[in-house]
């Protein structure tokens, strides 16, 4: 053993690291778990005491070389890299960084809120965990109405024999227009945006999360023509003068009467396609009369006030908007459909 550590101590006097990577290799082969100095120990523990004796300084002062030497190479290294960062040329041209974007559903959200703020609209936010009473029930919602099924809803809480106690991750920003109503006296108009959840199918047309802008007006006097001039006004702003329009009737628990709207589909101009079911039409947003019921429950009465409301889906505007086909790729984060929404757009 004498000889071995006699023979590694001139390796280790002879020993110059020129690099970061033959520092590593000369660590690895003395001072690692598996390198010569561990081993050396391993088999000092099986010597006999006497041998102890007279190998144990030998042992230790072996050890405190190869770390000095490992320990002065990586200062030496160190000293090298501050020196020669120090000879870089700053007056010289800085790596270009490449710019950062909005995302195409913030861009369709930040249009929205524009167009209805010229309108005198205000924007009111909500929590995504709502109870029943937000969620369901002061919406007309009855309680075997399948939106209260595990199948289309995401529950955080759910007790079949208290559904006044449960809680969900809400499925419209309907439940904003409650808030609003409760704590608020008319007249009022205002946007609700924000994200939401439905346990749905994820398919090139729908998803489980997206994002809706719902809008309510409470006044004396608001009929449905006025719900359809907004309306009307709004989808011009957004797509242009000329976009071809259609209302149908509709359903909805919280407004009656309701419809929805309807737009050509700017990925095929009416032609057919994938995103319009090849019907040449798109549904943009439901829409209609608040329901009585739902002002009185908020604390209003429906015999002086009336009110519409509607609720527009924005990952839906954005696909017609910027001809994307598919719902999923506004979820990937892939930086080829990103970068194309350039800061003009901002």
């Amino acid at each position: 053993m004498k000889e071995q550590i006699e023979k590694h101590t001139e390796e280790i006097k002879n020993f110059v690291a020129k690099n970061a990577e033959e520092l590593e290799q000369f660590r690895l082969k003395f001072l690692s778990r598996k390198g010569i100095v561990n081993d050396l120990f391993e088999a000092f523990k099986a010597m006999p005491p006497e041998e102890k004796k007279v190998f144990g300084k030998v042992m230790n002062e072996f050890k405190t070389i190869a770390e000095n030497a490992f320990n002065s190479f990586k200062e030496k290294l160190e000293e090298t890299e501050v020196s020669t960062s120090q000879d870089i040329d700053y007056t010289l041209p800085g790596e270009a960084y490449s710019t950062g974007s909005r995302h195409p559903v913030s861009l369709v959200l930040k249009e929205i809120s524009d167009i209805f703020q010229r309108m005198g609209f205000t924007i009111a936010n909500g929590p995504e965990i709502e109870d029943d009473w937000h969620n369901f029930s002061s919406l007309n919602f009855p309680m075997e109405h399948p939106a209260r099924d595990m199948q289309d809803t995401f529950f955080v809480r759910k007790d079949p024999n208290k559904p006044e106690d449960d809680l969900a991750l809400r499925t419209h920003t309907s439940s904003v227009q409650i808030r609003l109503m409760e704590n608020n006296k008319p007249p009022f108009r205002a946007i609700m945006p924000g994200r939401v959840f439905r346990n749905e199918a994820i398919s090139a047309r729908s998803h489980c999360i997206f994002h809706q802008v719902e809008g309510l007006y409470v006044d004396k006097d608001v009929s449905f023509a006025d719900l359809k001039q907004t309306l009307y006004y709004f989808v011009q702003e957004l797509f242009g003068v000329g976009t071809e329009v259609r209302f149908r009737p509709s359903y909805f628990p919280f407004t009656e009467p309701s419809a929805e709207m309807d737009i050509q589909c700017k990925n095929c101009g009416g032609k057919g396609c994938n995103i319009c079911k090849y019907s040449g039409w798109v549904e943009i947003l439901g829409c209609g009369m608040v329901d009585p019921n739902v002002l009185q429950n908020c604390g209003i009465d429906p015999n002086e006030y009336s009110g519409f409301a509607f609720g527009v889906g924005i990952e839906r505007l954005a696909m017609n908007k910027f001809k994307i086909k598919d719902i999923r790729m506004f979820f990937e984060n892939d930086v080829r459909l990103l970068s194309q929404f350039n800061s003009e757009l901002i």
